[in-house]
């Protein structure tokens, strides 16, 4: 899994974080939670702002 498979961490991080907070969270947290994940393999440093956002937005409608 890589950065851009935004849908793909979104249901990753609901299954492995269903009592976080995803909307008031901090893009450090999501950053790591997301290089934590079993599946993921691209540079932990690969990302920006606009990911990030990008995830959280997916996890949120993962989420409702």
């Amino acid at each position: 899994m890589r950065w851009l498979d935004i849908q793909e961490i979104a249901i990753q991080l609901e299954e492995m974080h269903p009592e976080a907070d995803n909307v008031n969270l901090r893009f450090t947290d999501l950053r790591g939670w997301v290089t934590a994940l079993p599946e993921f393999s691209d540079d932990p440093n690969g990302c920006n702002e606009k990911i990030l956002e990008a995830i959280q937005m997916a996890w949120i409608d993962e989420r409702s």
